[in-house]
């Protein structure tokens, strides 16, 4: 079974261009009351991030441009997977380590999150992470 859990946006538009509406509640929605929005964008060329859990925190991560790579670890497997589809969100629950790598030059990574920032959700120790979980 894999890691990575999927969810499909329904792609909206005609010859004046393309819409993506993200909605609570729906089939084929975020599956939480979204609480926090924020964007990576600009990363310079081999830089990676993430390397950390959280706790609780639940999140869908969006490329609504360009493409990165993602590693995602349960502690018992990693799974790479690729950001690349502005129509596609990665949902990725808590306790789940995530690292992101190869991000394209244009690469504009929108997560959506269920909680506000709170550092004390975060596991930023491999080690600690893999403490919780096994």
């Amino acid at each position: 079974m894999s890691l990575a859990k999927w969810i499909d946006f329904q792609s909206l538009g005609d010859e004046r261009g393309s819409l993506v509406a993200v909605e609570i509640g729906q089939e084929k929605a975020v599956p939480f009351a979204i609480r926090r929005v924020y964007y990576i964008y600009r990363t310079e060329p081999g830089i990676s991030r993430g390397f950390h859990a959280h706790k609780a925190l639940r999140q869908v991560a969006i490329p609504v441009a360009g493409r990165c790579r993602m590693v995602l670890d349960d502690g018992f497997r990693q799974e790479d997977v690729w950001l690349d589809n502005p129509t596609r969100g990665l949902l990725i629950d808590s306790m789940m380590w995530r690292e992101m790598h190869d991000f394209s030059k244009d690469c504009v990574l929108l997560v959506l999150a269920s909680e506000h920032y709170d550092e004390g959700d975060y596991i930023r120790d491999y080690e600690q992470f893999l403490a919780g979980v096994r």
